[in-house]
């Protein structure tokens, strides 16, 4: 391969000596991955993302942006996800780490969402090839260490003609070191002003011959955990203005509520408002020693529960390469990662429903009748550890071919296995079966001096032995911190009612590809370039969760297996077919075709094809335009998911005040016209959408389809002559995505039921005979409606000429969101630019950098902005509310509160050391920006977007060569 790669190395590096830009990138890459001295330049083939066709001219063909090692050095983040979050094209961060109530395989991952058409619909490659899935279908980049990355390359329209399945909104390609030579060390701590550290540790090691090399890269990260009650616009509740707001009527310090009537539904106890709490202190038993429970006696469940969770990780890759002859190469990465997320949030909210206390138990403060309680589970936060190990292996061979004169074809045959292995070990949820015995029949026992279970002619042993028969007695309401008899903050009791749950999944992913490109034939513009290949795949998936969830014998949301298969076979061409090349108007007219048939073994069949093309009217100008059809298969989740159960969030439209109110169909289930919509406990909703007080039915759909997708770009690159190191570009982008897969909302299913008429939707549909809420639902996936959005992406790149106080460098990229719609059958369009919700889209997204360098000295800074955003307005009016009068589609009322913008500014400053060393500080955040309480919870778990930054970060980096 050394020998017959020259003439093309020196086609590329003429093409690059033309463009500042590409001659900048090139000669970071060579400085970050120098060869040895006196050794012969080679050179990889150079194949741009979104394209399988090796060529000399690289720059700005599509629109990708590059992120360099240096540049990811520049910032102060300490995972991929992190860097590629603050792309202006980003949309909201997909789980984010402060959606603490977030269930399933795929918390604490990292994953990157383009477009705001969600994660799965953004293909990431690891050095061309695919990451590994969950069987939801989304690819963890928290397993790429960050100190093997050489470049990230992303790619910003539709893909599925060159790669497959997923390259909807985009294509994020980590490419990683190679021909690394000697050792480099790096450090980096950091911590928030408020306490809650970082860290990040690395060792990458190279050597190279003329003949092979091998690259080593192991790293160590932790973050900390973030506590809500460690932040000002999480620790007091819903709102740091509003005692006691968002706090739960289901306390810590126990409710009684008293029997329940005929209906099941509870009496009342004997205090007024219904809710007794005990006076602190006193005999639990005495009815007398009862008292309304008050505002500041309810749980604020914000102070157990993390606003983000923990995350270690610990990973190897390693990379090499031998040349077996002059002209082929034999290559391989090998990857482990294990990743550890620690998530807590906080103790069961427990209730009556699972059981009520007995009539013939000791702590029946009215003996005679079984007594409904609620009372959180304060002494047991709920904890989840994940853990995910990754292990990745390719191997492959390339070289070249030479087929006539000056004919030089590549190909590569490849093999990828990524394997990922879940385990999880859950903490805090009642086993069932133990919390109906403890609460059931007890007594005090003289002889033993303490409550038993049973009763005194049937004893049942004393004992947190679950399955051996034995029982300790649970008083739910004895007062957290309270001591005596049934207390909970006894560590046996604690054992016998929260034992530990384990879930266990595995994904592989299994891959065979073959590639071959080059060109046919020289044309009066060029040469006609060709790139073939095939492909196949399978995918596989399991999930198990615990057996207990899995027959519903906990608090825990019920859940069965996740598993299946499927296997496909691709091939695809493409063209480069040059029209025009220096004639006046056009120093460049190419056309790029391309077409991949796709055969999968559970849905069948696809073709997508690409049309690109590049037209340079003139030295420094390029238009280039991209239609693309792309496609997302159905995961082994959608297809082959277990039930799970969820607490939905939702609106009712037949309360009063909504368009279904009085309808024939709503009176038909038996809704009166002045029904109000209830919550948790039953007591009526203040503010919609308003979380279920029943547990809803969740599914997969082995019916699916893929989804079908259009993408259209079209842009400018200008670099004006009259001033050197200045580019511009501006892109246009429009995708429509046909058939998506949408998870169903009980909103959706109510409107099509009681607003749409939709008979067949109803079927699911079952509400209370006694108080008319919705007590059952299912909620599946299907392939429903249109999702579209467009806009426009701007990028601004000028390095100014030298002054004597140093070099400057001004970095500006924005993005603009004019459409996100989505739309489902025989629905009105449900508008999202600008309007918190899920998801959540930013009309613009703004990053202005500016780089000063001199000697030894730099310096970097970065303002990234966000427009402001809309919500619903909360219920409570000392809550702000700009558009009281605002309706929604179907013309119900839906005031509307609008937020303002919000800019978060960082700064690095970083100096070179004289013995081979760089040394930073730095500040994300640096003037302590908050952004606005928004009560909606966008992405998070808290009101506050999931997105901003929750304080000021401090970092010091240290990088030492050797």
């Amino acid at each position: 391969m050394t020998l017959q790669i020259h003439r093309l190395h020196g086609a590329i590096l003429a093409a690059l000596a033309a463009s500042p830009l590409a001659l900048a990138v090139a000669q970071d890459a060579r400085a970050q991955d120098a060869e040895p001295a006196g050794q012969p330049t080679t050179l990889d083939r150079i194949e741009v993302t979104g394209s399988r066709i090796p060529r000399a001219e690289i720059e700005n063909e599509q629109p990708i942006i590059t992120i360099s090692r240096a540049q990811i050095e520049e910032q102060g983040f300490n995972s991929v996800a992190d860097i590629l979050q603050n792309l202006t094209s980003s949309g909201s961060p997909a789980i984010s780490r402060s959606m603490a109530l977030s269930s399933g395989e795929d918390v604490g991952g990292y994953f990157v969402d383009l477009r705001n058409l969600g994660p799965q619909r953004t293909l990431v490659l690891l050095n061309g090839k695919r990451l590994g899935v969950s069987s939801a279908g989304l690819q963890d980049l928290g397993q790429v260490p960050m100190s093997a990355i050489e470049r990230i390359e992303v790619l910003k329209d539709g893909a599925s003609s060159n790669y497959g399945s997923d390259a909807i909104a985009g294509v994020i390609n980590v490419i990683t070191r190679r021909n690394f030579e000697g050792a480099e060390f790096n450090g980096y701590v950091g911590a928030f002003d408020e306490g809650e550290a970082k860290q990040n540790y690395s060792l990458t090691m190279g050597a190279s011959n003329d003949r092979g090399g091998v690259t080593i890269s192991a790293e160590y990260a932790k973050d900390d955990p973030v506590y809500g009650k460690d932040r000002e616009f999480s620790k007091y509740g819903n709102s740091p203005d509003i005692p006691y707001d968002g706090w739960s009527l289901v306390s810590q310090n126990g409710v009684w509520i008293g029997p329940l009537g005929a209906d099941g539904a509870p009496v009342g106890g004997p205090c007024p408002s219904g809710y007794c709490t005990l006076d602190r202190g006193t005999d639990p038993r005495n009815p007398a020693n009862y008292h309304d429970l008050t505002l500041a006696e309810r749980a604020n469940a914000n102070e157990q529960m993390m606003v983000q969770t923990g995350v270690e990780r610990k990973s190897l890759f390693v990379s090499g390469f031998y040349d077996i002859s002059d002209s082929i190469r034999f290559t391989t990465d090998i990857g482990y990662n294990r990743r550890t997320t620690d998530q807590q949030i906080a103790g069961y909210p427990g209730q009556y429903y699972y059981g009520l206390i007995s009539a013939d138990s000791y702590f029946n403060p009215s003996p005679g009748d079984d007594q409904a309680w609620f009372r959180r589970f304060w002494e047991v936060p709920r904890t989840t550890e994940n853990q995910l190990d990754t292990f990745r292996v390719t191997l492959g061979l390339e070289g070249t071919l030479e087929f006539g004169e000056d004919r030089l074809w590549n190909w590569d045959v490849g093999f990828l296995s990524n394997e990922n292995t879940n385990n999880k070990q859950n903490h805090g949820d009642a086993y069932l079966p133990a919390l109906q015995a403890a609460i059931g029949p007890s007594f005090y026992n003289a002889e033993t001096g303490r409550v038993e279970c049973g009763t005194a002619a049937d004893p049942i042993a004393y004992g947190g032995a679950l399955g051996a028969g034995e029982c300790i007695p649970f008083n739910p309401l004895l007062p957290f911190g309270e001591a005596g008899d049934g207390s909970l903050a006894n560590p046996t009791l604690q054992q016998f009612l929260f034992p530990e749950y384990h879930d266990h999944g595995t994904t592989r992913t299994t891959d065979y590809t073959a590639n071959l490109a080059g060109t046919l034939f020289s044309l009066p513009a060029g040469d006609l370039g060709l790139a073939v290949g095939v492909e196949h795949r399978r995918e596989q998936g399991r999930f198990v969760p615990d057996a207990v969830n899995q027959v519903g014998q906990s608090t825990g949301l019920p859940a069965t297996t996740t598993a299946g298969s499927y296997d496909l076979d691709e091939a695809y061409v493409e063209l480069e077919i040059p029209v025009l090349a220096d004639v006046p108007g056009a120093r460049e007219l190419t056309f790029n075709v391309a077409s991949r048939y796709s055969d999968y073994s559970n849905f069948g069949n696809t073709v997508n094809n690409k049309f690109q093309m590049r037209w340079r009217p003139m030295d420094g100008l390029l238009v280039r335009a991209t239609y693309a059809e792309g496609f997302r298969a159905p995961s082994i989740e959608d297809l082959y998911g277990g039930t799970g159960g969820t607490y939905a969030f939702y609106i009712d439209p037949c309360q009063a005040g909504y368009a279904g109110a009085g309808n024939a169909r709503c009176a038909q289930d038996g809704v009166p016209a002045d029904y109000v919509q209830l919550g948790q406990g039953n007591i009526p909703c203040t503010a919609v959408p308003c979380q279920t007080n029943n547990q809803f039915v969740t599914g997969s759909n082995p019916d699916l389809t893929a989804e079908l997708a259009e993408s259209k770009t079209a842009g400018i690159v200008w670099s004006p002559k009259w001033v050197d190191g200045l580019d511009f570009t501006l892109d246009w982008y429009k995708v429509t995505i046909d058939s998506a897969i949408v998870a169903e909302s009980p909103t959706t299913i109510l409107n099509d039921c009681y607003l749409n008429n939709i008979e067949s939707r109803c079927a699911t549909i079952q509400r209370s005979a006694n108080n008319h809420s919705v007590t059952s639902i299912f909620l599946g996936l299907r392939n429903i409606g249109t999702i579209e959005t467009e806009g426009y992406d701007l990028g601004v790149n000028y390095r100014l000429p030298e002054f004597a106080i140093g070099q400057f460098n001004l970095k500006w990229q924005t993005s603009y969101t004019s459409v996100f719609d989505q739309r489902a059958d025989q629905e009105p369009d449900t508008r999202y630019v600008g309007f918190v919700g899920t998801p959540g889209v930013f009309r613009v997204r703004s990053n202005f950098g500016l780089d000063w360098s001199r000697g030894d000295y730099s310096l970097s800074y970065m303002a990234r902005y966000y427009s402001g955003m809309k919500e619903e307005c909360a219920s409570d009016p000392r809550k702000p509310c700009s558009d009281p009068d605002h309706v929604d589609v179907y013309g119900n009322p839906q005031p509307q509160n609008r937020t303002g913008s919000n800019v978060f500014h960082d700064l690095q400053f970083a100096v070179k050391l004289p013995w081979n060393a760089t040394a930073s500080l730095g500040a994300n955040n640096i003037f302590d920006h908050m952004g606005p309480q928004m009560y909606s919870q966008p992405n998070s778990s808290f009101a506050y977007y999931g997105g901003f930054d929750i304080g000021r970060f401090w970092y010091l980096k240290y990088q030492q060569r050797f």
